[in-house]
């Protein structure tokens, strides 16, 4: 149910920016969602087609593309990427660090929209 929220936001920025653009029907919504997001594609969707009934997005379909998990090391500045299903203790491969921030990976993004 945690997907909900985001996935009213999403509809909604779709919403928003159909109707400004005088969009007759939205088929598509291209979003780019990170890796270490735990929202599953599946619930996205069906959250997604209950949010559409009866409005201009009502069939619409999400392709989802996923975007890895990057992180920067705070010690020595070098990015790299994390599979995080299968590390659990991360380190830098450049100094053996453990301190990082995110370049990306946990972003929800509506990259673009099919209309008609």
């Amino acid at each position: 149910m945690h997907e909900l929220p985001v996935v009213k936001s999403i509809f909604d920025i779709c919403v928003k920016h159909a109707m400004a653009n005088n969009v007759k029907r939205i088929i598509a919504v291209n979003l780019k969602v990170g890796e270490a997001s735990d929202l599953q594609d599946e619930w996205i969707q069906r959250y997604f087609d209950f949010l559409a009934k009866g409005t201009i997005v009502e069939g619409a379909k999400l392709k989802i593309e996923r975007v890895p998990l990057v992180i920067k090391c705070k010690k020595c500045s070098e990015s790299f990427p994390v599979n995080i299903r299968e590390s659990r203790k991360v380190e830098c491969p450049k100094c053996q660090g453990t301190e990082f921030a995110y370049v990306s990976g946990r972003e929800y993004t509506v990259d673009s929209m099919e209309v008609v």
